[in-house]
């Protein structure tokens, strides 16, 4: 089968690192720090933004699954070279860049969100995003790489501990049967984007020639509150209803004195104070990936987190 690289290893790379060792082809994982290996995946440790070594890992490759980001707080100064690195790479090696992409790049939107919106966000991490992907386009309009982003909501599920907001803020808790706390209008519908969903969709994207050069949203169920899935957690926990509530102003104001991420959050207050609700039916139209029915995430999550802290203590 085919050589297929992917570039990061946290919940989005890992998982999509998995899936395609599972269906045969041959899996390489860049990461700064590498890794032990493991069935079907061999790890290489090296910087991404090296352009030069990242040419070297991806030679002979199908396909560069782009799953790495810089961390949050350092997005404005690291998203770009990284982008350009791995350009550099699909353009010297042949493989086709699949980049996982997040809604930023809109920036505030009424009505829900399709691919033909134009990528109008104001805030430095919107912007960088945006910019991320324009050049990449630019690239493959120009023939010299092949390139297609994936763009997905708010990861959760399986694997999914940090950053996401029904991730160890929430799960946990709701395991316990204790309340939980919203960033926003816990009653604001949202959209959730399922991680084996996302993991399915860039290696079906890998594939399709016909998706390359144009962005897609990842297969998306249809948007639910924070407090509705929340009860589709507790519900498959069997712990009960379980009490939301939006975290006072004061409350945040202070955390984030504390905290960088919550700090950082602020950019993208609007997408958890309004409904912000993606149409991923472009993808679904075209391809065969669908998202999971919301009962069966829950379900996979729940056990994922049992099994976690079991193995914690």
């Amino acid at each position: 089968m085919n050589l297929h690289v992917v570039i990061g290893f946290g919940p989005a790379g890992a998982t999509t690192a998995r899936l395609l060792a599972q269906r045969g082809h041959t899996v390489r994982v860049v990461t700064r720090s590498g890794r032990s290996p493991e069935p079907g995946i061999e790890h290489v440790a090296l910087d991404a933004t090296d352009s030069g070594r990242l040419i070297e890992a991806t030679r002979g490759a199908a396909a560069i699954h782009a799953c790495a980001a810089p961390p949050y707080h350092r997005w404005a100064d690291e998203w770009l070279p990284l982008a350009a690195s791995l350009c550099a790479a699909a353009e010297a090696t042949g493989a086709v860049l699949v980049m996982l992409g997040n809604l930023y790049g809109y920036g505030p939107v009424s009505g829900p969100m399709t691919e033909d919106l134009p990528l109008a966000a104001t805030g430095p991490k919107g912007r960088v995003r945006a910019r991320a992907w324009e050049q990449a386009r630019s690239l493959h309009e120009q023939g010299r790489i092949r390139a297609v982003e994936l763009r997905a909501s708010d990861f959760f599920g399986p694997g999914v501990t940090d950053g996401g907001h029904l991730a160890a803020r929430v799960v946990p808790r709701v395991l316990r049967g204790k309340p939980v706390s919203t960033l926003g209008d816990p009653d604001a519908p949202h959209s959730w984007t399922y991680l084996p969903d996302v993991a399915a969709a860039l290696v079906e994207l890998a594939g399709e020639e016909r998706a390359w050069g144009r962005a897609w949203h990842a297969p998306t169920a249809p948007a639910l509150s924070t407090r509705e899935m929340v009860g589709r957690l507790a519900a498959a926990a069997g712990t009960g209803p379980v009490a939301v509530r939006r975290m006072p102003p004061v409350v945040l104001g202070a955390a984030a004195l504390l905290s960088p991420l919550i700090r950082e959050l602020k950019e993208i207050r609007y997408q958890f104070d309004a409904p912000f609700v993606v149409d991923s039916g472009a993808y679904e139209a075209a391809f065969t990936v669908r998202a999971t029915p919301v009962d069966e995430q829950a379900g996979a999550t729940v056990a994922w987190w049992r099994e976690r802290l079991a193995a914690a203590r």
